[in-house]
This record gives structure tokens, C-alpha cells and sequence, in this order.
């Protein structure tokens, strides 16, 4: 589905590029049945990548306008989204005003709210993964290949960190176009490190994977290479080629979870030569939607109901 229909009763919509695809449509209705709200149902919105503005804002607008439409969670476009649309809020969370972007979309007390999840929902996914004093024990960096939505929460995410053993010295920061670059930067600029304690950054153009296979190499042992680029699930391929070689001891995290995961299958092949630990993006997609039927239905999802909701999503993955 391409655009927003009539709905017929109170109506979650999700705003994507291949909605139809996602194991939420199949978790949905069972999610809403442990949360007691089996009256509401979800409809996809398939958007291509980069989509007009005045799509975003056609959507958007029908969204706020239609009663029955509670709200929506945003992937892929959540940085295009706000960018075209960001006027048709009436507020925006503190989150969504640092990175820019928008990945819940919810109607509060008359009002119609824009937040971002992400930063909590990546950052307690990357923190499962890690483990605390991670950076700490091995002194590790991170290479963030693309700086769309996800890139800049998780950088957000790490430049919170109060330990210093949870943050890496450095991070370096891959993306093809220069505005995203550009838009990331800023933010680092403007948001800075609590308590004055500095990350290093690099930003670097790039749309050679080549280029990312050695930019890779100057990595230490113990290094976390996140792909973030959509590459794998919304374009075909890898950010890297087949010969690169990932940090010894070191963590490649997958953001996507479905798809052809190219660059999950080279890592996966490295694990034992290069002692690399591999993570897919199926913690970030449950805590990513948690959050935000958290802020939609307006209710509050503890512990023991994330542990619920995710062993119902483990169920038809």
C-alpha cells in the first residue's frame, strides 16, 4: 500500500519501504491481543526511498486529519519525513529535535507528537549486545557505515554514555552523500559530551566499498562495525566487498534483520578466523516497535511485557 485508505476502526499505520515483508504483520495482532487492544489493526504505507516531499506530507497530513488513525512508526524515512513534514507537528520530543528525525508518530492529548525512538530502542539493543565496559576492556572504535536515522541515534546513544569505559575513543562515519554527513556532524557539534569528555570523529564520503574494506582495516582489535546503511533489505548489497576483513575480536552488527543480509553473511564467514562476534537487527525491531506502541496506545509496556511481546515476535520470525 502506496498511500493512506479509510480506515475501518482504530488503525496503526506503518511507514516503510516494503511494509508488506516485515515480520510485524504477522506479530501485530498478537501483540495487541496480549495488550488488550485486539480493535486495532495495522496498514502499511510503502514509500520509495527519498520520496517526494510532498508525499511525506500528504501522508502525514491524512494521518493527523483521520480520527481512526492512532499513529504510526516510521522507518527509513525518518529523517525525510520530519524534514518535509516537521510544520504539521504540534511538538516533538526531545529525541526528534536532537536527531532530526522521526520514528513515532502519536496523538496526545489533542496534540500530534513526532518522537525518536531510537536512541533508547538502539541503544538498549546495542547495550545487550556489548555488554557494559565494553570500549573499556577492549579498546575498540566504531565504524558507522551510513549516517541515516538509525547511525545518528546510535552516535547520540554513545555520546550519552557516562562511563567512559562505555564510549569509544573514536568513531568513525561512512555515508555516500555529503548532506547526511553534513546533517550528523552538526548534530555532534551541537549535542557535544556531557561533562566535556570528548569521541574523536571522522566523517568520510565514500560510496566505494573498496574504500570502506580498508577505511575497515585501520580499525583496532575489538572494533564494532555497524552497517547502517539499508543496504542488505531496502538496496541490494554490501557497504564492504568479499575480501574484507573485519577487526580481530571485534563486533559486526547488522541493523537489518530480513533481507539478503550481504553483509551479515561476510561477517558470519570471519567469525571463527577473526574471532568476530555477529548480531543481526531483530532486538533493535522489537525494542524499535515496543516503543513506539508504548507512545501510540499509550501504554506502558514494563520488563515483564517487553518479555512477552518478544517471545510472541521470536514465535513467527
Amino acid at each position: 500500500m502506496s498511500s493512506l485508505v479509510k480506515p475501518e476502526g482504530p488503525t496503526f499505520y506503518f511507514i516503510g519501504v516494503t511494509t508488506g515483508q516485515s515480520s510485524s504483520r504477522r506479530v501485530f495482532p498478537l501483540w495487541m491481543e496480549a495488550l488488550g487492544r485486539e480493535e486495532v489493526t495495522l496498514a502499511g504505507i510503502d514509500l520509495e526511498i527519498h520520496a517526494e516531499p510532498a508525499r511525506y506530507r500528504q501522508v502525514v497530513s491524512a494521518i493527523k486529519k483521520e480520527p481512526l488513525a492512532l499513529g504510526a512508526l516510521v522507518t527509513t524515512h525518518k529523517i525525510d519525513l520530519l524534514a518535509a513534514a516537521g510544520d504539521l507537528f504540534d511538538d516533538l520530543g526531545p529525541y526528534a529535535r536532537a536527531t532530526q528525525e522521526v520514528s513515532s508518530i502519536a496523538k496526545d492529548g489533542g496534540k500530534f507528537i513526532g518522537r525518536a525512538t531510537d536512541p533508547v530502542a538502539g541503544g538498549l539493543s546495542m547495550d545487550a549486545i556489548l555488554g557494559e565496559d565494553y570500549f573499556g576492556r577492549t579498546g575498540g572504535e566504531v565504524l558507522m557505515l551510513g549516517a541515516g536515522g538509525s547511525a545518528v541515534a546510535l552516535v547520540l546513544h554513545l555520546m550519552q554514555k557516562t562511563k567512559a569505559t562505555d564510549r569509544p575513543g573514536r568513531i568513525v562515519v561512512v555515508n555516500r552523500s555529503a548532506p547526511r554527513l553534513a546533517r550528523l556532524k552538526e548534530m555532534v557539534e551541537r549535542t557535544g559530551v556531557e561533562g566535556g569528555r570528548e569521541i574523536q570523529f571522522a566523517f568520510i564520503q565514500n560510496n566505494v566499498a573498496a574504500r570502506n574494506d580498508e577505511i575497515m582495516a585501520e580499525l583496532p582489535p575489538g572494533s564494532v562495525v555497524v552497517n547502517a546503511t539499508g543496504m542488505g533489505k531496502d538496496t541490494p548489497g554490501s557497504p564492504l566487498t568479499d575480501s574484507a576483513l573485519f577487526p580481530r575480536g571485534g563486533v559486526a552488527w547488522e541493523l537489518n534483520y530480513r533481507g539478503e543480509l550481504d553483509f551479515m553473511r561476510q561477517a558470519e564467514r570471519q567469525m571463527g578466523s577473526r574471532g568476530l562476534a555477529v548480531a543481526d537487527g531483530w532486538a533493535y525491531f522489537v525494542h524499535g516497535w515496543s516503543q513506539v506502541i508504548s507512545h501510540v496506545l499509550h501504554v506502558e509496556i514494563d520488563e515483564v511485557m517487553f518479555e512477552r511481546l518478544s517471545g510472541l515476535a521470536a514465535g513467527v520470525r
